[in-house]
């Protein structure tokens, strides 16, 4: 987030005073208790606007039609003149709480009756939410008007030409409010417009040049509209428009196209003599854009005080040459994700001025330069991600000259800085120190204090090892954010220690905190974060931490130590819906019903019997989004209750002893994703009501002891599921060819059932298994990161190889066909080797028949290949061999025959990939091959369609032949007088042949 430094300050300070000058202007507008009340019209055009709003937080309560309320100049927003009762002034902006949400929105249709308050001089409907409805044309008629605010309504649409009729407008602030379209040139005849926002919206085409008019402009912000770009006359010309505009002090075009290709506008832009703010984020500028200027092209008034270069293509160390040029009185300098290497330059340290500096996300090496020393106003210092080596205390040792008493805020978090922590104590001013990320791998000296300012303290996932004691924290009493997660550290503070500071988050992730449960803890009544995951803790969780939960709670994970006891139920309503963790503990008892107000819930690895209490409260709001309360001990029913929970996205109840039906209500869970219920003892078939979670990707019901045949409405409904898991229950039937439909299925297991029929040829379907996906399936994963919480979904696939289950867990997806341990017959279809990105495939323990599909060899992507215990016959084909990725194989107990293919690949494998294949010979296999030539596959013959000689062309000659051999000599053979006749024959055809032949050859010799 960019920190506002005191020039925004002062702009905020001079609109300020604009808007209270209006209210003051002339002390036209009333007091309360004024004796003139506004005119029945408008009083009447208001209560129409409110009709067309929807009001749920009461913003317009005092907006009535009854005596006491009939003086609309009385009423919330609206201010009126004292002199002739007219309302002058409609102010509804909405609110914010103290977390940024908007509170006092209005939603609804923007009135055409607002066209009777004609005296209107002020009007701010900003940061409330008027849907897709487009800016008003007719506030365009509203010729007073001085003051118009709709930023973040969500208006939509184009801007309304007729707003340029507005010829007394100073403030137009249209930003965020999702505008299409171009800028219409009328917004050029504001003449007397001092403040212009069309940021962040979606505009596109090019910048009018009328908008040089606005001679009076301060402050003009274009920028975050990406296809707004420079006309072609204004990136050849140099944007004359611009350089009217003498009176700018903010100037925004990030994300405007072309800027990269016209040094003019460069160069227009130094010439504004009064510029004091300059924002260019994302215009793909580079090194190419200045080269051409020199220093005496380029030269900002000593007013600038801010430059935003951040996401550009800067590369080398000619920008801080030319920022040299920029402005000696330079109070912020933003060159974040730009692609600068080499070291820091010493350039910077001359810029005397700067309080501001971020340089983070380029590839900068070595450390900060000496020259740092002598900025003595420097404030603030990002450096994240970048590759700077130097040793910390040398860093810290660089910037300890007069900045040591302004330097408040230092980043330098996701480098690879070593060495240890130094004493920050002579920093008197610092508030923020981040080291997240770096390699930082020696003990904490003992005698190091930190900062009695420091507000922020992070050095999560670094090598720091020593202990961290109460003498280390004996000043900072204003400290709010601690982290030392993933570290070697142990904390050692004394039993009745009692911290001078009242922490927000806290993040010990991996520091050494146990054996006993931190005592400390008690002291800190107000934390929203809580993580002391995996940090050695072996005892009872004492009562009290309960009650520390706090409705502000965000995130809450004690998993992965000893902690055991019952967790009591506690009156807590969470504001925020936190994501608790409580996972891989000994907790028992029942799960307490105050955690259905959290957002994400990990029980997972525990002692629960009990959870119906838990699941059937419908007393808190639904929220939750995610629970896994898998590896329990819970038992007996699933409860008929889930109607209660359609914020569910994920839900695990594997590895527990529930019993019974899947209940139906689990068919209300309509925005389900994943359900898992692997390894309990469900009976019954899969309930009917599961068709309508059509939202669901992931289904695993295995190891239970479901029943029934495979239901076709898996195919029909459910066709956005990825992974199908049926595996070791007790489906029955042939397979179902509905499963086809499942065009996204990336992982199908129905192994260990009574299925037979045989594999179905539309295999082609499974267009996830064909193609290159980079969709992932996870599981919930608490992570601590040093600041928001997350969770993530990490598929966990159970694959069975030579009869043993193995879990296989894959950060990318598993593609994995299983139909192993079946009743399976027929041939494997050729179309399976069509499913290239096919990494497992058991088709083991069945019946199946014929030869291995000679086109094997073009699954590339294969690891896992079982097809043993079936009744195969044939050779191996040779192109297996190519299958380089191929880590499991087994054709073990089938009926192959001839050599095993020569490549590296299949002769690493042990011989019992090949045992009882009583005719396959060479190696890996001990029996040798005494034929010459190894059997070759026999070649299969393409038939063309309209080729002459075909399959119907041979046995149209065999029917023939057999025909009319059986017709002419059948006959014969069977009748005497035929027979002698037939024989009589071809004696006298012989005889004529003969004779005819003598007569030729003597003919000849004559």
């Amino acid at each position: 987030m960019k920190i506002l430094n005191p020039v925004s300050l002062k702009l905020l300070q001079v609109i300020l005073v604009f808007e209270l000058h209006l209210l003051a202007l002339n002390g036209t507008w009333r007091a309360t208790g004024a004796a003139v009340r506004c005119p029945e019209k408008e009083r009447q055009a208001l209560l129409h606007f409110k009709d067309g709003l929807v009001d749920n937080n009461g913003r317009l309560s005092s907006w009535g039609s009854e005596e006491e309320n009939r003086d609309c100049c009385q009423w919330d927003g609206v201010h009126c003149s004292n002199r002739t009762g007219h309302v002058e002034i409609l102010d509804l902006h909405g609110e914010f709480d103290d977390s940024g949400e908007q509170q006092f929105v209005l939603q609804g249709n923007i009135s055409a009756s607002l066209l009777e308050l004609q005296y209107l001089k002020y009007l701010n409907l900003s940061y409330n939410d008027f849907g897709d409805n487009h800016v008003p044309e007719f506030f365009g008629s509203l010729r007073n008007l001085r003051f118009l605010d709709l930023r973040s309504c969500y208006f939509g649409g184009q801007i309304p030409s007729q707003l340029g009729n507005l010829s007394n407008l100073r403030y137009l602030d249209l930003g965020k409010i999702g505008l299409v379209g171009e800028i219409p040139y009328q917004l050029g005849y504001l003449s007397q417009l001092l403040y212009l926002d069309l940021g962040e919206n979606t505009l596109e085409g090019t910048i009018p040049y009328q908008l040089g008019n606005l001679s009076k402009l301060h402050k003009l912000d274009l920028g975050f509209n990406a296809a707004l770009k420079l006309t072609k006359e204004e990136d050849q010309g140099g944007g004359q428009w611009l350089s009217s505009l003498t009176s700018l002090t903010q100037l925004d075009l990030s994300m405007v196209i072309n800027l990269n290709h016209s040094h003019n506008w460069l160069q227009m832009i130094g010439k504004l003599p009064n510029l004091r703010q300059v924002s260019l984020t994302s215009c793909s500028l580079s090194d190419d854009s200045i080269i051409p200027l020199t220093p005496s092209k380029w030269k900002f008034s000593d007013s600038l005080a801010m430059f935003d270069l951040s996401d550009n293509r800067f590369t080398s160390s000619i920008i801080f040459q030319w920022l040299s040029n920029v402005s000696s009185n330079l109070v912020e300098l933003d060159l974040s994700k730009n692609h600068l290497k080499g070291l820091i330059p010493n350039e910077l340290g001359k810029m005397t001025s700067l309080e501001y500096l971020d340089l983070s996300e380029n590839t900068l090496h070595g450390g900060i330069p000496k020259s740092f020393r002598d900025i003595c106003t420097l404030q603030s210092l990002t450096l994240t991600y970048n590759l700077l080596n130097e040793e910390l205390p040398t860093i810290i040792e660089n910037l300890s000259g007069c900045a040591r008493q302004s330097l408040q805020n230092l980043d330098l978090s996701w480098n690879q800085i070593t060495g240890t922590l130094p004493d920050l104590s002579i920093f008197t001013s610092l508030k923020t120190l981040m080291l997240t990320k770096n390699r930082l791998n020696e003990s904490i000296p003992e005698d190091i204090r930190f900062s009695s300012q420091l507000v922020t303290l992070s050095i999560h996932s670094n090598s720091l090892k020593g202990v961290i004691t109460e003498s280390h924290f004996a000043n900072a009493s204003n400290l709010k954010t601690l982290d030392l997660s993933e570290n070697s550290l142990a904390l050692k503070f004394g039993k009745n220690w009692i911290p001078s500071f009242q922490l927000d988050q806290i993040f010990l992730r991996s520091c050494k905190l146990g054996p006993d449960f931190p005592n400390w803890l008690h002291t800190q009544s107000n934390f929203s974060i809580l993580d002391i995951s995996d940090a050695g803790i072996s005892d009872i969780v004492p009562h009290w931490f309960w009650g520390l939960l706090t409705p502000n709670l965000l995130w809450l994970n004690v998993s992965y130590n000893n902690l055991w006891g019952t967790i009591p139920n506690s009156p807590v309503r969470f504001f925020g819906s936190p994501d608790i963790s409580l996972a891989s503990n000994q907790f028992e008892g029942l799960i307490p019903s105050f955690l259905r107000g959290a957002s994400v819930i990990d029980l997972s690895t525990n002692k629960f019997s009990e959870s119906a209490t838990f699941l059937c409260d419908n007393s808190s709001a639904d929220v939750l989004a995610s629970l896994d309360i898998s590896s329990n001990q819970l038992s007996g029913k699933l409860p008929d209750c889930w109607d209660g929970f359609t914020s569910l996205i994920y839900l695990d109840l594997s590895n527990n002893n529930l019993s019974g039906k899947i209940p139906p209500s689990i068919g209300s869970l309509l925005a389900l994703q994943a359900l898992i219920m692997r390894s309990n003892k469900l009976t019954g078939e899969l309930p009917s009501s599961l068709k309508t979670c059509t939202s669901l990707k992931m289904l695993d019901v295995g190891e239970n002891r479901l029943s029934g045949p495979i239901p076709s409405w898996l195919g029909d409904e459910l066709q956005q599921l990825q992974m199908l898991s049926l595996r070791n229950n007790r489906f029955s039937g042939s397979l179902p060819l509905h499963l086809c439909y499942l065009t996204s299925l990336q992982l199908l297991d129905l192994s260990l059932n009574n299925l037979s029929g045989q594999i179905f040829k539309c295999l082609k379907n499974f267009t996830s298994m064909i193609q290159e996906s980079s969709t992932n399936l996870m599981s919930p994963s608490m992570s601590s990161n040093g600041s928001t919480p997350f969770y993530q979904y990490d598929i966990i696939a159970l694959l069975m190889w030579k009869g043993a289950p193995q879990m296989f867990k894959h950060s990318k997806l598993l593609k994995s066909i299983d139909l192993s341990s079946n009743q399976i017959k027929g041939v494997i279809p050729e179309e399976i080797v069509d499913l290239v990105e096919l990494i497992s495939l058991n088709l083991s323990r069945n019946s199946l028949s014929g030869r291995v599909p000679f086109g094997i060899g073009r699954l590339m992507s294969l690891e896992f290949l079982d097809l043993s215990r079936n009744n195969l016959s044939g050779s191996i084909p040779s192109s297996l061999a190519l299958i380089d990725r191929l880590t499991m194989l087994d054709l073990s107990h089938n009926q192959l025959s001839g050599k095993i293919p020569t490549g590296t690949q299949l002769q690493s494998f042990n011989g019992s990939s090949y045992e009882e294949n009583l005719d396959l010979c060479g190696k890996p296999l001990y029996k040798s091959c005494y034929e010459e030539k190894t059997p070759q596959e026999p070649v299969e013959v393409q038939e063309d369609e309209d080729s002459f000689i075909s399959k119907g062309f041979y046995l149209s000659i065999s029917l023939g032949f057999i025909i009319g051999f059986w017709g002419i000599f059948g006959s014969i053979y069977f009748n005497r007088s035929w027979r002698h006749a037939y024989f009589k024959f071809l004696g006298n055809v012989a005889d004529w042949i003969y004779v005819k032949a003598a007569l030729n050859v003597a003919k000849s010799r004559r």
